[in-house]
């Protein structure tokens, strides 16, 4: 799926983000809670359909706003510890649906 130009449909310019928030709060995540080695749990997000939205971006602002570690790998992230109580709720706030 191509990242859609909305300028041209909205007459809006570009740089105001409006086809950033659009794609972002098209997209339906779903975060589940995982046990890796040694009975540590992982948080993962997942659902991101294309590339309109930077992984990495996105992850360095989850992991500062949750105060952990985590990373990008193959097109989800990982966030370390639990975080399925709170973490719907930032992605809702960065303008993504949660399922």
């Amino acid at each position: 799926m191509a990242k859609k130009d909305f300028s041209d449909v909205t007459g809006l310019p570009d740089d105001l983000g409006i086809g950033d928030d659009l794609a972002r709060a098209e997209q339906h995540l779903t975060v589940r809670v995982e046990s890796r080695r040694y009975g540590k749990p992982m948080t993962i997000v997942e659902g991101f359909e294309d590339d309109s939205v930077d992984l990495r971006e996105l992850a360095s602002t989850l992991k500062r706003r949750l105060a952990t570690g985590g990373t990008v790998d193959g097109g989800h992230i990982e966030l370390q510890g639990d975080h399925a109580a709170r973490l719907p709720d930032v992605l809702r706030e960065e303008g993504f649906q949660v399922d």
